[in-house]
């Protein structure tokens, strides 16, 4: 048997089929263009690949093509036969996750990892704001991803991928200079990865360094390809700094034509959340959004995101849905409000449509509400600056403004000094 770059051993006999598996994965572990591309290609050296197959099946799982995610993994099963444990138990994971089994696949994560650390595609769910542990609904999960990742060092020493994502952990625990350590040696490792690059644009977000974040974000993407899974995100930070630094032409530029719902080629958790965040922190900041663009996004909501379940979502379409005015749409979201993070999704559902009814205090008393923990339904300490911005508007609104500014002194100390939000 051959091993992959990792030192598992794999189940092919072609060296074609594994050199093509290797590169899909450092392309899906870097968040590079042509993942696909490579897993189809170990495919096609070797039909019998089980794992090539899986891998395809969770790069289509990103690109919500349904369909090809129950082929794959069918192709996949099917060929389980005579695989190695490890193997197996690979699929079998990777199924849970595939399948929406997300507290079985986090369970199976770290019984896997106790045996086959380095079976990095596995180790990965676990990783990252939007992995299993980020969107686990659960309280201290940043603690818990810091912790997950650490207990990994003495299998991956220098290794890129891992440096980066123990870099995103200590970012959002506040460990900034050792997030800046590691994230400088993975960039220097493989400056092509967009995740690595992303978190470096989180390390300047942190440090409150606009200017510089948005200088070195904007030059790097111009080699990534708007084809690639994380293209969309990247350009909503890119679009994020042009509103805070006051380069309006760029921040609409960035929506008109990287990421509005019409045009983005990203997973549709991203353009739908990076739409209703980059627009409601532009009119916080006192920028006129015309209401087409909100039922534009309210409408992707709905047909994207139809039922409740994953509250990350679920919350910025409440947003879109408050802002578009489609109430029902906002009303099966309060009533049917489900997944780990219900009590949340509802609370901040309901807040946005008191903010929208313009009743400031209770819209106010409903974000204080979630205030204690919504780092439980997921995202960046960054994509939740949303909750607490919104917050900070309510009081503001509402005439209390001194109580706005102890907010952001608590939540984001430093950010007063910018203009996020009008009347503050």
């Amino acid at each position: 048997m051959l091993d992959d770059a990792y030192g598992n051993p794999v189940g092919t006999l072609s060296a074609t089929a594994r050199d093509a598996y290797d590169l899909g994965v450092h392309r899906f572990l870097g968040g590079e263009a042509g993942v696909a591309d490579a897993f189809e290609a170990a495919i096609a050296a070797d039909d019998g690949f089980a794992l090539a197959h899986i891998g395809l099946a969770r790069q289509m799982q990103l690109r919500s093509d349904p369909d090809k995610v129950r082929a794959c993994l069918s192709r996949a099963r099917a060929l389980t036969s005579g695989l190695s444990d490890r193997e197996q138990a690979h699929i079998n994971a990777c199924a849970l996750l595939l399948e929406g089994k997300a507290a079985q696949a986090r369970a199976a994560v770290y019984e896997h990892v106790k045996v086959w650390p380095k079976d990095v595609m596995i180790a990965q769910m676990c990783t990252s704001v939007f992995g299993l542990i980020g969107f686990s609904g659960l309280p201290g999960r940043e603690a818990e991803q810091l912790a997950f990742i650490s207990g990994l060092a003495p299998h991956y020493g220098d290794n890129w991928w891992w440096r980066a994502q123990l870099a995103f952990a200590q970012l959002e625990v506040g460990q900034l200079d050792a997030a800046a350590t590691n994230i400088e040696a993975a960039l220097a490792i493989n400056p092509t990865s967009a995740h690595s690059a992303h978190i470096r644009a989180h390390l300047y977000y942190e440090n409150l360094q606009d200017a510089e974040g948005l200088t070195y974000l904007a030059q790097w993407r111009k080699g990534y390809a708007p084809t690639a899974v994380l293209y969309n995100h990247v350009s909503w930070h890119v679009g994020l700094w042009s509103l805070e630094v006051g380069d309006l032409d760029q921040m609409w530029q960035v929506l008109d034509s990287d990421i509005a719902p019409d045009i983005s080629q990203g997973p549709p958790l991203n353009v739908l959340t990076d739409n209703a965040a980059l627009l409601f922190r532009a009119e916080l900041a006192g920028v006129e959004v015309p209401v087409a663009r909100w039922t534009e996004l309210s409408a992707y909501a709905s047909a994207r995101f139809p039922k409740p379940g994953l509250g990350f979502a679920d919350i910025h379409a409440a947003l879109a849905h408050a802002r578009g005015g489609d109430r029902d749409a906002l009303d099966v979201i309060i009533e049917g409000a489900a997944g780990p993070v219900a009590d949340l999704t509802r609370t901040l559902a309901m807040a946005y449509r008191e903010m929208e009814d313009r009743q400031w205090a209770k819209a106010a008393t409903q974000f204080g509400a979630a205030m204690r923990d919504h780092a439980r339904i997921g995202g960046s300490k960054a994509q939740r600056d949303l909750i607490d911005f919104s917050l900070a508007a309510c009081l503001v609104r509402d005439g209390r403004r001194q109580e706005a500014r102890t907010v952001l002194s608590i939540t984001r100390p430093g950010a007063l000094g910018k203009d996020l939000i009008t009347g503050l």
